[in-house]
């Protein structure tokens, strides 16, 4: 009895073992005639992970998947790559192509992607294939800054031949009329009076010009100068003294003499000269314009206020363009050029200052120019003098 029981557990066993042993043959073939997915790939090729954080551009590496690889922080800055998607639709579906043929593309796309205020972003795009690993990479350059740099070209052009325009267009007009009126001597010394002024604004439109595109590229002053600023307080208050005196303004000054800033004279004679001038233009008659200086511990302060007609809240912020006129009728009217405190700021930025204005409607202006105080020597070998002699 005991020994067929032995033997049919015997059998049993037996038979549990081929048929185990049949599974794993039929597995093993099953796995030998199936290819195996490759696994995704999660490395950049040798070198090229370098190259991206060299890149000033947003950067963007994408797998055969899809997927977001490598992206630069400029990338996910502008929101481009959120996660690991590439969020912008045609940068994804131009990866895809370039995937496909292995052609280089390049286009310019217009991408909202700022979070605050409703401009977009323009970016020059470049997508390559990375060899034949399956990998693209997508460069997007934000053009964004050039292209409005080009505008302000376009438009400064375009303000510059209207500007040049109008005096000589009204020279060529006063000339005919000339010719035409030669029998009558007074009209003749009418025309010829306006030809005059047209010719007198034709030429500080140049000379602003010129004056502008001097300074303009410049940099900032390397060495300056210590400037006397009682002799460019008086040398701007005499050259618009006559303006002044024919509308009966009052110029005064209080606390240049003997004030010392550091910067070019010749610079800030020409910004002293274009505030008051613009002060006198813009104010009624019988009223003063005023020039104050006061001086901190590290700055000077020079104020230039006037009782005129004041500025629009709106306009405060554009009244340093160039070209940019609060009431342009009346600036051409009282030969004004657009370019006065364009020069004046760029004057300013030529000396590490600034330059501010606060206005008020009906009440006037004040424009304050602020500048660096130069050191005195003294001063220092004083400080110099308290520090060695300090108890230890």
């Amino acid at each position: 009895m005991q020994g067929e029981l032995l033997a049919a557990l015997a059998g049993l066993v037996g038979l549990v073992t081929g048929v185990a042993a049949g599974l794993a043959f039929r597995i093993s073939e099953a796995g030998r005639g199936r290819t195996p997915t490759p696994a995704p790939q999660s490395d950049l090729p040798a070198g090229i992970a370098e190259v991206l954080a060299a890149l000033p551009s947003s950067a963007v590496v994408l797998d055969p998947a899809d997927r977001v690889l490598r992206a630069s922080s400029a990338a996910r800055a502008f929101g481009i790559v959120r996660g690991d998607e590439l969020v912008i639709y045609d940068l994804l579906a131009l990866a895809r192509q370039v995937r496909r043929d292995g052609i280089i593309r390049e286009t310019e796309i217009e991408v909202a992607v700022r979070k605050f205020g409703p401009d977009s972003t323009s970016f020059a795009v470049r997508v390559a294939p990375l060899g034949g690993t399956g990998l693209v990479l997508v460069l997007a350059e934000d053009q964004t800054e050039r292209r409005r740099v080009e505008a302000v070209r376009r438009d400064f052009v375009a303000n510059i031949s209207h500007e040049l325009k109008t005096p000589v267009g009204a020279l060529s007009l006063l000339a005919e009329t000339v010719a035409d009126a030669s029998d009558d001597p007074e009209a003749v010394r009418r025309f010829t009076g306006r030809m005059q002024q047209e010719a007198a604004r034709l030429t500080s439109v140049i000379q602003d010009l010129i004056t502008l595109s001097r300074i303009q590229g410049a940099e900032p002053l390397a060495e300056p100068d210590e400037v006397d600023l009682g002799s460019v307080v008086d040398e701007a208050l005499d050259a618009v003294q006559m303006a002044a005196d024919a509308k009966e303004i009052e110029l005064v000054s209080d606390g240049a003499a003997g004030t010392v800033v550091l910067g070019d004279e010749g610079m800030l004679v020409t910004a002293m000269r274009n505030l008051v001038a613009n002060a006198v233009s813009y104010s009624p008659e019988r009223t003063r314009v005023s020039v104050t200086v006061e001086a901190t511990e590290r700055t000077v302060d020079i104020s230039i206020a006037d009782q005129g007609i004041g500025i629009p809240q709106q306009d405060l912020e554009r009244i340093f363009e160039r070209f940019y006129r609060v009431d342009a009728a009346r600036s051409r009217a009282t030969g004004g050029t657009g370019l006065g405190l364009a020069i004046v700021k760029h004057i300013m930025t030529h000396h590490r200052g600034e330059v501010t204005v606060w206005s008020k409607e009906g009440s006037g202006s004040t424009f304050t120019l602020r500048l660096p105080r130069p050191e005195r020597p003294e001063r220092k070998r004083s400080a110099d003098i308290t520090h060695r002699e300090a108890p230890q």
